[in-house]
């Protein structure tokens, strides 16, 4: 397999990963193109040696990591949230939680992707899970057909400390349900078994309030094309325990991070 082919099959879960950590699609894919444009200039700088996904992780970690992209307003391809800010967020731990959690590398690999050892990959997740733990609780609408997932999901979310207000089964009931409750977080499968769609579902809800969302499917592929407006938090099926409490706590910190920023009205 030649080296475009072998980053080609690899692209579509660092794009999910990307968008993950920058809270957004158009960010994620710039960070992301910047990767690809390296390589291009320099192909030296893929390293392999524990294979050409880590090795993507990798460099794209390094360009993610960079003081000078961070600090550098100038940059006019990397446009960047505020969230990214390092006085904002504490990258290094999350993104231990993330490639382990999200992306299922071992810890071995984590700190290769990480240029650190085992003993600190293992600090910064805890620390990620501490911060997670200490975030704040919020009612959660599930929009899942198939009842023993919409279950477990259901119990997941109740351990992780929030309130399930609802579970939708098709389009219709996920808009009746948001609309008289107004959740926090959505949870949403894709494709449901009437034939109707979660995403079309969530688009008509996000026409009228803001919520973050965090789509699951069993084909995360078919959704990381490049081709339209994509989901910015993605997990797959069948999912772990930890990669729904990754990716929803991620969604959460970047929707309460917009909120804080947000200007209060002047006093009357």
């Amino acid at each position: 397999m030649s080296r475009s082919q072998l980053v080609a099959e690899h692209l579509p879960l660092l794009r999910r990963y990307a968008r993950a950590l920058t809270g957004s699609q158009a960010s994620g894919d710039a960070y992301v193109a910047a990767m690809l444009e390296a390589m291009l200039g320099d192909p030296s700088v893929l390293d392999e040696s524990h294979g050409p996904r880590a090795g993507l992780f990798r460099l794209f970690t390094q360009i993610w990591n960079s003081v000078s992209v961070n600090d550098d307003a100038e940059v006019a391809t990397l446009p960047m949230p505020p969230e990214r800010r390092l006085s904002n967020i504490t990258p290094l731990p999350r993104q231990a939680f993330l490639l382990l959690s999200l992306e299922g590398f071992s810890e071995e690999e984590v700190a290769y992707i990480l240029a650190t050892d085992v003993a600190e990959t293992r600090r910064l997740a805890d620390t990620a899970g501490r911060e997670m733990a200490a975030e704040i609780a919020t009612d959660v609408l599930i929009i899942e057909d198939e009842t023993f997932i919409a279950m477990d999901l259901e119990s997941l979310v109740k351990n992780l400390g929030h309130n399930v207000v609802g579970v939708a089964r098709t389009h219709a009931d996920a808009v009746a349900l948001a609309k008289n409750k107004r959740p926090g977080l959505i949870l949403a499968d894709i494709q449901l078994a009437d034939g109707s769609s979660g995403l079309d579902a969530v688009n008509e809800l996000l026409r009228t309030f803001e919520v973050p969302v965090v789509f699951i499917t069993a084909y995360p592929e078919r959704f990381l094309t490049g081709e339209r407006p994509e989901p910015a938090f993605l997990i797959s099926k069948p999912f772990q325990p930890a990669m729904v409490s990754a990716v929803a706590s991620q969604a959460l910190f970047f929707q309460r991070n917009s909120r804080n920023r947000t200007p209060k009205a002047p006093a009357a």
